[in-house]
Formats: structure tokens, C-alpha cells, sequence
């Protein structure tokens, strides 16, 4: 499907902009699942200030949906209506601070912020290195593995409003729950800073190799995957109760639930983002029938059926 054409008054009402704008741009290249539509527009944005600027001149009734690395993205097939904003190169900077601060651009993956520190003899990043997806994602969803969450790291967080505006959050505005933010969605993340500790550059390595090992052992890293799907409920976790009602290697199309680590869902070839999808509802249903609970999406879906 395409979208009707609205990037002519997009350049006309933004003559200084200096970021990407293309019309009805493929996003399945942008997600690791390979799925889904185009986008109606989407803009890469050079840096925070062509970011505010666009905002600013977007109208209003035009949405707004922000994507990663499509790490622990469905796009469904029919396309993402508005403006997908995906942060490129002007977000994508790494630095080590005094204090054993590190300071990340919301554009760089989790796993370079990691090894980042770990170079620099900063502990208390490790964690990051078993979330897939980039830094922008673990702030908007707390990302976590391994014992630790990104609100036990972070000092205060940057972003862009709605309206254009540049805003500090501290870790406290945050509101962090389990895999979950309180700042209002259509606030941008741009840039992190977190508090790592003085640590030995071999012992922070042994700890991101195990996670490394770990997670090749246990995760279908190498499939076309969307990471850990549906979030654990309190006191349970979602992989028990998925295998408990006997979903692993269960198939949707060519959507099929992991049979190493049946939280994951797995593309194995030409399946359509309604088959993952499709496949995802079907857990939870056979699911909440066996066990009685109803499992909560992590992955977020978006665009239209």
C-alpha cells in the first residue's frame, strides 16, 4: 500500500531543515523481523536541533511514531500513517565523563554504550550488553537483563517534546516501572547519562563475555527475532507459562515460537507481520486459558492492519 504524498508541503512549511524526508519509505530493512509497510514519511533528523526544529513546524494533527533499530518492533503490514522519526548518525555519539559518568546519544546500541565503558574500566554497564536495540529504547522501556535495569544506571535522560521543546528529565521524572516509562510518549529521547564505577577493564570483559555466552546459548540471536516478547508477570516468568501451554514451536504462517526460548517469536521466512502478530494473540489466549493469566506485550506494534 502507499500513503497519499504530503512530503511537497512538509519542505514547503520547513524550508531550513536539514535531516532526510522520504515518502512512503519501506521500515521492513528498518526491523529485525523483516516485516510490515512503509511509512507515510519518514524523517531522520540530523541532530537534536533539526529534531526540534521539524517538530515545531510539523502540524499538529500529523502523528508522530519514533523507531530504534527495530529491535522489539512489529510493523504491521499495512504501513505507519504520519511521520516515522528514526535518530541517525547526529545521535549516535559515546563518551566517557569524569566520575565514571557515561553519556550516549539515544542512536548508539546498547552493546556499544557497554563496551564503552568496559574499555574505559567503568563498571555497572555490563547489563547492557544483553539488550538488543539501542539506548533510546532501554529509556523508553527500562530496558533490563541480567539483574539490573536501565533505571539502576541512569542520572537523567534528554529529549524533545511534541511542541518542539528541548527537556531534561532526572531519574526520577522517569517514573520507571517494570518495562515501562511515565514521560509522555510523544517526548523523544536524544540523549543518556549514567553512573557506572571505577572497575577492572578484565573482570567488567568476564562479565559481558558470560552474557554474551548466555545468551547465544539460551536466545535465537541469529533468527529474525524481536527479542523477549511478552513482559514476565509478577512472580512468573512468561517462557514457563508459554511452554506450560504448550506453544513451543507452535506456528502461525511462517511465525513460529521459538523452540530454544519459547518468548521469542521467530520469523523463518516470508512470514507477514499478521502472522507474528496472529501468532503473539494466540499464545496469550492459549495461555491465559491454561493458566489463567493473560501475558502483556513487550514487543510494541505499530501502523495499521
Amino acid at each position: 500500500m502507499s500513503f497519499p504524498d504530503i512530503l511537497p508541503d512538509l519542505k514547503a512549511r520547513m524550508p531550513e531543515l536539514r535531516g532526510r524526508l522520504l515518502a512512503n519509505e519501506p521500515l521492513a530493512p528498518l526491523t529485525w523481523f523483516r516485516v510490515g509497510g512503509p511509512a507515510q514519511i519518514l524523517f531522520i533528523p540530523d541532530d537534536e536541533s533539526d529534531l526540534a526544529y521539524f517538530l515545531k513546524a510539523l502540524p499538529a494533527e500529523i502523528p508522530v511514531t519514533v523507531i530504534g533499530l527495530g529491535s522489539n518492533l512489529i510493523v504491521r503490514d499495512g504501513g505507519v500513517p504520519g511521520v516515522v522519526i528514526r535518530l541517525g548518525r547526529g545521535f549516535n555519539e559515546v563518551k566517557i565523563e569524569e566520575g565514571y559518568r557515561v553519556r550516549s546519544g539515544t542512536a548508539v546500541p546498547d552493546v556499544k554504550v557497554s563496551r564503552t565503558a568496559q574499555d574505559a574500566g567503568v563498571s555497572g554497564l555490563a547489563f547492557l550488553r544483553g539488550i538488543p536495540g539501542a539506548i533510546g529504547g532501554a529509556l523508553r522501556m527500562n530496558g533490563g537483563a541480567y539483574g539490573r535495569e536501565t533505571k539502576d544506571a541512569l542520572i537523567e535522560a534528554r529529549g524533545v517534546d511534541r511542541a518542539g521543546n528541548l527537556r531534561t528529565y532526572s531519574n526520577a521524572d522517569m517514573h520507571y516501572t517494570y518495562r515501562h516509562c511515565g514521560v509522555a510518549e510523544d517526548v523523544i529521547f536524544t540523549q543518556a547519562l549514567f553512573q557506572g564505577e571505577a572497575g577492572d577493564q578484565d573482570l567488567i570483559a568476564a562479565e559481558m563475555d558470560k552474557i554474551t555466552q548466555s545468551r547465544e546459548a539460551t536466545q535465537p540471536i541469529k533468527s529474525r527475532t524481536g527479542g523477549s516478547t511478552f513482559k514476565n508477570p509478577p512472580g512468573q516468568k512468561a517462557w514457563q507459562l508459554i511452554d506450560a501451554a504448550g506453544c513451543r514451536g507452535f506456528m502461525v504462517g511462517a511465525a513460529q515460537v521459538s523452540k530454544l526460548h519459547c518468548n521469542f517469536l521467530i520469523n523463518t521466512g516470508g512470514a507477514s507481520a499478521a502472522d507474528i502478530e496472529t501468532l503473539g494473540e494466540t499464545v496469550r489466549q492459549r495461555v491465559q486459558e491454561n493458566s489463567g493469566t493473560m501475558l502483556e506485550w513487550e514487543i510494541k506494534r505499530i501502523g495499521v492492519v
